[in-house]
């Protein structure tokens, strides 16, 4: 600098060529931005150097000139740097998609450009009539950060109130503003002294402030002012966007959210009319429960039960497709769980699906009828789920009282058929062979007639049981006096007799007595048959032999008197053939030895007397003839039993006809 100094030329005197060069040197220094010392460097030379007055002068006014100059290049500089950040500002603003994001730098900026620090920033609270500290930079107090201004309350309230810009050097020893306890609080908590506030507005309305402080004392300039202005416009511009991105945002969430309820809903709808459809085929294409559950599974998904109740049945489907065929006994479905049978006891009462935990039950009634019952597992179900679960129900209740319908009808015609045989076999035999055509039954063919009650059972069960029996089996079947009767096509009374006891015992869920009876020969045998059925009930009543089934020869001699064709040496054979056999085969007198025993009133002495044999030969065979028909024979009815039968046995050793007399028996 020194050397720059040494060559200023030196000012003129008297002439005007030293006006120009001091102006050449003075537009030098303006060229390099020098220092404003560096303009009293010529005139103190040239006052050192014994310049007169007017060079001095002259000197002073173009270095006063040469600093104006200074100065206005300097604010334009400024202004420069200010416009620039401003529109680094805007462009960085606009790239922002985030409120708080945008929020956060406005102030980060404010408080750059103006370099104080602490920036802030509050925005209006319309359901409150306050505004609320919304973001901070430079911010060390926690009260601070959370004060909120009341109307016209310090500076800032003031801004918002009035929505024009306010300055202090001091905010504490400035009377324009009307303090509050808790702002001045804040303010002293963070130690602010100078504050600036500008306002936010958006389309004319107020809805914030923008405030730039500094923990002492300071002016801010006119330009200062302006710049933080001009700021809060653009912050402004910024917010609103921000506020408009969000608010698009939301609309859109808002927009997904309801499409993806419509795609529900849609989804659900479609649901609904696939298994109305479904419903509806399979009531016209005559299918049951088991198409029913099958449905459902494939509709709402998750595992489903449905118990007929009409038949004590279950079947279970599931999503995969698999339908688990009819299991018989009570309803598994509420045995044990008390919750889910106060669930169907709700859903009959209601009418409607009833949620427990992740189960939803629902009743299928008819009338207030219960019918049966739907479980379904493992699925939640809206509105329109629910409903589909419900109209299931219903079509399984359809189908339930259709196929009860039919049954009864059936059973009706069954028992009509079977009545007509037993009242008046002879009548019309083409008829009836018709009839029992359409049914699926061959009069012609041999059957088993069997009779059968149980005592305290559900009639209406037992009932549809035989019914289903007598349908599954191409049967027939009717009730007489209290009794079921049905007639089963077979040859084996006693293989048909206990394979009918175990499904009505299941139904009655107790005891059946039958009499059995067959087989027939022609439609003309089954009124004498079903006759000997019945003596074989009564029988089996009178002997004492609840839940039990027989036929004649199952009654021993009871059965032989009851019989209408007696079969004396059938009788005779089943009562005494072991020992008959064994005397045949090794030519003993266990017959004989018997027979002696019973004639000496069970006396060995006297029995080996009219033997003519040692006591001990008596007990020895009596032993082996306890091995051969068993060691109850000496109980009295099996005793009176072998007795008749050793007395039929002698008459026909002796060649006299037991048969003779059969016809009028």
């Amino acid at each position: 600098m020194e050397r720059e100094l040494n060559t200023t030329p030196e000012p003129p005197r008297g002439n005007g060529s030293a006006d120009a060069g001091y102006q050449a040197f003075f537009l030098d220094l303006l060229l390099r931005d020098a220092p404003a010392v560096e303009y009293e460097r010529p005139v103190l030379r040239a006052r050192s150097g014994g310049a007169d007055a007017d060079t001095v002068a002259a000197l002073e006014e173009a270095k006063f000139a040469a600093l104006r100059v200074r100065s206005v290049l300097r604010d334009r500089q400024r202004r420069e740097s200010e416009l620039s950040a401003l529109f680094e500002t805007a462009n960085d603003l606009a790239g922002m998609r985030s409120l708080d994001q945008v929020l956060q730098a406005i102030v980060e900026r404010a408080r750059h450009l103006l370099s104080t620090d602490v920036a802030y920033l509050t925005l209006s609270d319309a359901e409150a009539g306050d505004t609320y500290m919304r973001v901070t930079s430079g911010s060390v107090s926690a009260v601070f950060q959370q004060v909120r201004l009341a109307p016209g309350k310090g500076l800032g309230g003031l801004v918002a109130t009035t929505g024009l810009p306010y300055v202090t050097a001091n905010y504490f020893t400035d009377p324009r503003f009307e303090h509050a306890e808790n702002i001045d609080h804040a303010v002293r908590e963070e130690g602010l002294v100078a504050i600036l506030g500008v306002p936010l507005k958006m389309n004319g309305r107020g809805v914030g402030v923008l405030l730039a402080a500094n923990r002492r004392e300071r002016p801010f300039a006119h330009s200062e002012v302006a710049l933080l202005s001009s700021l809060a416009t653009h912050a402004a511009i910024a917010i609103d966007n921000a506020n408009l991105i969000d608010d698009t945002r939301r609309a859109l969430d808002e927009l997904h959210t309801v499409n993806e309820r419509l795609q529900r809903h849609t989804a659900s709808v479609e649901r609904s009319a696939a298994a109305h459809d479904r419903f509806t085929d399979l009531v016209l294409g005559g299918g049951g429960v088991r198409e029913v559950a099958a449905a459902v599974a494939e509709v709402l998904g998750g595992s489903v039960r449905i118990h007929d109740r009409t038949s004590e049945v279950s079947v279970t489907a599931s999503p995969s497709g698999e339908v688990n065929d009819p299991s018989p006994g009570g309803d598994p479905l509420v045995e044990g769980d008390a919750e889910v049978a106060e669930a169907v006891r709700s859903s009959l009462a209601s009418g409607r699906a009833v949620a427990v935990d992740d189960t939803w039950v629902a009743a299928a009634a008819a009338g207030g009828e219960p019918l049966g019952t739907l479980v379904l597992r493992g699925v939640e179900l809206d509105g329109t789920d629910q409903r589909v679960l419900e109209r299931a129900a219903m079509v399984t209740a359809l189908l339930l009282l259709i196929r009860r319908s039919v049954s009864e009808t059936e059973h009706r015609v069954r028992g009509d058929l079977l009545n007509e045989l037993l009242e008046v076999p002879a009548r019309d035999p083409v008829s009836l062979r018709q009839r029992a055509a359409l049914l699926q039954a061959d009069l012609d063919a041999p059957h088993v007639l069997v009779v059968a009650e149980a005592v305290g059972a559900d009639p209406h069960r037992l009932r549809s049981a035989a019914s289903f029996v007598a349908e599954t089996t191409g049967g027939l079947a009717t009730s007489r006096g209290g009794r079921l009767v049905l007639a089963l096509a077979g040859s084996d009374p006693s293989e048909v007799g206990r394979r009918v006891c175990a499904e009505l015992s299941a139904a009655a869920n107790g005891p059946v007595t039958a009499g059995l009876a067959g087989p027939t020969d022609g439609l003309g045998t089954f009124l004498d048959t079903f006759t000997e059925a019945v003596r074989c009930l009564q029988t089996l009543r009178a002997l004492g032999r609840e839940g039990d089934s027989a036929t004649i020869e199952d009654l021993g001699f009871s059965g032989l008197l009851l019989s209408q064709n007696r079969d004396v040496s059938g009788f005779v054979s089943a009562t005494l053939g072991p020992l008959l056999e064994y005397d045949e085969r090794r030519s003993t007198l266990l017959v004989e030895t018997l027979g002696a025993y019973f004639a000496a009133g069970g006396n060995l002495s006297r029995a080996k007397d009219d033997l003519h044999i040692h006591v001990n030969t008596v007990a020895q065979r009596l032993e082996r003839i306890g091995q051969l028909i068993g060691t109850d024979w000496q109980r009295p009815d099996r005793a009176l039993e072998l007795q008749l039968a050793l007395h039929l046995h002698g008459l026909l050793d002796k060649g006299v006809d037991l048969l003779g007399d059969q016809g009028g028996a």
